[in-house]
């Protein structure tokens, strides 16, 4: 003869299950926003390299710069062109395989901020000081003239330490 689950056996292992997910789904929501983190300091560090190398075979002159010309206004365009597209010594880019444009392409794409889900560079004018915080209006600001790239992301780690101080 078959023998079903009494309700109070049914009701013990909801009970448990409930106790379970009481504890496993705060240490995984916790792991989730450490791979955050991580993949965030991976496409800082990438970006930087890219910058450094780019502006090590461009006459020193940082990507962003229209045409590598410094006294024009630097531009996300410029930027995503001169990271993806292959360029000149100048800074000139061009499709991929172009004759006379032999540097580069530097990176497939630029990377989304994994916090915000963004990959646009919010480019600062010569002269113009980053801002006091990051506010996720973008996934990066860059700031051609100095070469410097940070991450628009408002928040600190489990640290303390500022998004968008990584």
């Amino acid at each position: 003869m078959a023998r079903a689950f009494s309700l109070v056996e049914i009701l013990i292992v909801v009970v448990l299950l409930g106790v379970l997910a009481v504890v496993v789904i705060p240490m995984v929501s916790g792991s989730t926003i450490s791979a955050k983190e991580s993949a965030l300091a991976t496409d800082l560090s990438l970006l930087r390299r890219f910058i450094l190398v780019y502006k090590c075979q461009h006459l020193e002159v940082g990507p962003g710069y229209p045409n590598g010309q410094t006294s024009a206004n630097p531009t996300e365009q410029a930027f995503i062109d001169q990271a993806t597209l292959s360029s000149n010594n100048a800074g000139q880019t061009a499709p991929i395989g172009t004759a006379g444009f032999e540097r580069g392409p530097y990176m497939q794409k630029i990377p989304m901020n994994p916090l915000n889900k963004k990959s646009s560079v919010q480019m600062l004018a010569n002269g113009v000081d980053f801002p006091a915080s990051g506010d996720d209006s973008h996934g990066w600001i860059y700031k051609a003239e100095t070469s410097e790239i940070r991450a628009d992301s408002d928040g600190a780690d489990s640290n303390g330490k500022l998004y968008y101080d990584y």
